[in-house]
């Protein structure tokens, strides 16, 4: 293995959801000069690659887009998701120890169906490059670390139900901050509780507070758990000064945080103070990514005396990391409790609305999760958007784990076949098979079946 952290850069100069929004280009130029400035790239510890264009089918690995893929990913977003796909090659070809992908627009708010953009997010990058490690490299057993201060609810959405990806989210309290989910029960489906943990932490927490979680809840999950690879979301708005969020996080923070969790690869995904926080905060976790010192790097503006944690924050902090060793320790139970909540029968069924906070696109979204004692099952999805036009679109959609027995695949090809032979009033007709790597979309008015490929 290479001693070496590979970097993939790509600001996206060309997208952008309005010229002064705070996703913008900006939040990459600024680290880009100080990583010049610092000599970064000089270091024979560090090493660049260039971004490439992920695919259609990498895309379809993920995500159900609607009217099509290249309606919800444009060049940026495929060269965003490619830069990931970059890094994840050199890490399986050892050309690098651990990698970095600073890219742009983010993704982990980016659900399995995809509408529109929400919390800034069209495709997920990340869950993109994890399908293609494993359909291409045979990884199983994956964990995902979310640092972003909004919960990570797409990226949740999409691995709810898989009993091989562990994913732990920390972000501020969804009571106090978009989206307003991951909360303690949010635990994972029928074949998998357990397997999502999220730690909602109260407005103003310091690097004290969210390294008492990682070294008391996430860490000894992960080493529990023994995944082949750790994966580290790496949203950077728990910066004290972040305009969008509450908490009290400093780059010295995040840099330990990657010091002590050694993510494989590492995907940006939030962060929107552009001088006062990025520039800071990238430098220190490459650094930390590297092996070298990260001491010196520090804010402008800060003071140690400024970064106290309240006692009763800490308690609270400490109350819900106890609630949660819990529920990691009885998962096995408590996901056969779980099963027969959900009536012991064929399917479980959930109903949810969401909301594109971007696009102003309403969805209403049923899935039903086959439960099956050989396999996690197959998923069967209704989604019916209602856009700010007046127009509406509906789809159903069959998705095949990768883990799925061959006789829920053989189940879930025949939901496929019936519903294009007899749509039932839906718009488009999609089946996600992950066992074969075969993607199709039929769309009813053309009576016209696209295969990504």
């Amino acid at each position: 293995m290479s001693p070496r952290t590979g970097l993939v850069f790509f600001p996206a100069f060309d997208w952008a959801i309005s010229p002064t929004h705070p996703e913008r280009e900006e939040r990459l130029l600024y680290t880009r000069d100080q990583i010049f400035e610092e000599g970064l790239l000089d270091l024979p510890e560090v090493c660049e690659y260039r971004a490439r264009v992920a695919t259609l089918k990498d895309v379809a690995r993920v995500h159900f887009c609607i009217p099509d893929i290249r309606a919800q990913a444009t060049d940026a977003h495929l060269i965003a998701a490619g830069g990931t796909l970059v890094l994840a090659d050199a890490l399986m070809k050892k050309e690098i120890r651990n990698g970095f992908a600073l890219v742009r627009p983010p993704g982990h708010h980016a659900m399995r169906v995809v509408h529109g953009n929400r919390g800034f997010c069209n495709i997920n990058n990340e869950a993109i490059m994890i399908e293609y490690l494993r359909k291409n490299y045979g990884i199983k057993k994956i964990a995902i670390v979310d640092t972003d201060v909004h919960h990570g609810d797409g990226t949740q959405d999409i691995y709810y139900n898989d009993p091989d990806v562990l994913f732990i989210s920390f972000h501020q309290d969804g009571r106090t901050l978009y989206p307003g989910s991951g909360f303690p029960h949010e635990a994972g489906g029928p074949s998998a509780f357990g397997m999502t943990i999220n730690i909602p932490l109260p407005p103003g927490t310091t690097d004290e507070g969210i390294h008492y979680v990682l070294d008391n809840l996430v860490l000894p999950i992960i080493e529990d758990f023994q995944p082949e690879l750790i994966i580290n979301s790496a949203g950077q708005d728990n910066h004290y000064t972040d305009p969008l969020a509450n908490m009290r996080f400093t780059a010295q923070g995040y840099a330990l945080l990657n010091a002590k969790l050694k993510p494989d690869l590492a995907v940006l995904e939030g962060g929107y103070a552009i001088e006062s926080a990025l520039p800071y905060v990238n430098t220190a976790i490459i650094l930390a990514m590297a092996g070298l010192d990260y001491s010196c790097v520090r804010e402008p503006d800060y003071k140690k005396e400024n970064f106290v944690m309240p006692s009763g924050r800490m308690e609270s902090i400490k109350v819900l990391v106890n609630q949660l060793q819990e529920i990691w320790k009885n998962r096995s139970e408590l996901t056969e409790h779980v099963r027969k909540q959900k009536g012991g029968g064929e399917f479980a069924e959930e109903r949810r609305s969401i909301f594109y906070d971007t696009d102003y696109i309403r969805e209403q979204q049923k899935e039903k999760i086959r439960l099956c004692d050989r396999c996690p099952g197959y998923h069967l999805i209704e989604s019916h958007g209602a856009y700010p036009n007046g127009s509406t679109k509906s789809i159903y959609a069959v998705a095949i784990p990768w883990q799925a027995c061959p006789s829920c695949q053989e189940e879930a090809r025949s939901h496929y076949r019936q519903y294009v032979e007899h749509p039932q009033g839906f718009d488009f007709i999609y089946l996600q098979d992950k066992p074969n790597d075969a993607y199709y979309q039929y769309c009813v008015r053309e009576e016209k079946e696209i295969s990504y490929e």
